[in-house]
């Protein structure tokens, strides 16, 4: 039986100490603190989540997927500020230290952690229900970072790559719906290993506005901005991009996965109208498609009344008005 500090030497330490010194990385793992320092100019970007077993992921869920999205929906976090990633710790707690869960955990990890040049810098472990727990550490220009609170009326509103997919994955596990074997793997890979845009949000500093990820589903998600920014939106449902294989769907199905769906960690942000170019190169030069899909309005005031409160409008492809009841993903409310 593994032991905890045998456990972390062989799974995680060894493999975090492999890399080559960095020099915005003094001391990583191994000591009681990590030490970081942020590139001249820049700041310090921090970003927390936890992964609960049956709330965010399936108790069968593949050991090496999992460790993939652990680390995915932290790097699509700084992402989402433009971030350049520094290094992430690692807390978790595990039913038993099962080396043939633990193998094929830490090698998900690691390839991604190597992928986008983000060390494990320190952490820790305990027995106990299966939970992780992440922090990343990025740096990016202050002037330069995606902040929630900075879209503006008439900004354009951008979605990178496309949205429901990881919905559709869920509902096709459920029984919700049914589909043919190649589209519920491809749903289920969105759904289980998501690609954080770290790279469209590098391109998108001194463009875009706004940005945040999708994490709870366009509806919810994008309402944040609206409140941070105090501004309104009006979006085309019909624009939202999705997968050949989502499109498949009633249109019913296909807006409840685009619209508030969640897991799907793209990003969604706002820039000016005339930066739509700069928007598309920065989309290549990530080598993700970039759609656009409505407009942020500023809130209007009605005579001896305050303005009206933050609000998306929705709209089809001809500009009819949509009544739809949506709200993102709730962690305590799960759909």
């Amino acid at each position: 039986m593994l032991s905890e500090f045998s456990l972390i030497d062989r799974f995680f330490a060894r493999r975090a100490a492999a890399g080559a010194p960095r020099a915005d990385v003094p001391l990583g793992i191994g000591d009681d603190c990590a030490l970081l320092a942020p590139r001249a100019g820049e700041m310090l970007a921090i970003s927390t989540d936890m992964l609960v077993e049956g709330r965010h992921f399936f108790a069968d869920v593949d050991p090496h997927a999992l460790g993939h999205k652990a680390l995915a929906v932290n790097l699509s976090d700084l992402a989402a500020m433009g971030a350049r990633p520094q290094g992430f710790t690692l807390a978790f707690s595990l039913p038993q230290a099962s080396e043939a869960w633990l193998e094929p955990f830490s090698n998900g990890l690691f390839e991604l952690a190597e992928r986008f040049d983000c060390p494990l810098i320190g952490g820790d472990t305990t027995g106990g229900p299966l939970n992780l727990c992440l922090t990343v550490f990025g740096s990016v220009p202050p002037q330069h970072a995606l902040r929630r609170d900075a879209a503006q009326p008439g900004d354009d509103i951008w979605i990178s790559g496309v949205l429901g997919d990881a919905r559709a994955g869920l509902g096709v596990l459920r029984g919700e719906w049914q589909t043919n074997d190649a589209d519920a793997a491809l749903f289920r890979h969105a759904m289980e290993r998501p690609e954080p845009r770290v790279a469209l949000g590098l391109a998108l500093r001194g463009i875009a506005h706004a940005a945040l990820d999708l994490s709870d589903g366009l509806a919810g998600d994008l309402l944040h901005i609206l409140e941070r920014s105090q501004v309104g939106a009006t979006v085309d449902v019909d624009a939202v991009p999705r997968s050949a294989a989502l499109r498949q769907f009633p249109a019913d199905i296909q807006r409840r996965c685009t619209l508030a769906g969640g897991d799907d960690y793209e990003l969604c942000f706002t820039a000016p109208q005339a930066a739509r170019a700069a928007v598309e190169a920065a989309g290549r030069e990530a080598a993700v498609t970039v759609t656009r899909i409505g407009t942020i309005t500023a809130l209007q005031a009605v005579a001896g009344a305050p303005a009206t409160a933050p609000a998306i409008a929705w709209r089809d492809a001809t500009g009819t008005p949509l009544t739809l009841t949506l709200q993102g993903f709730d962690h305590f409310h799960a759909d």
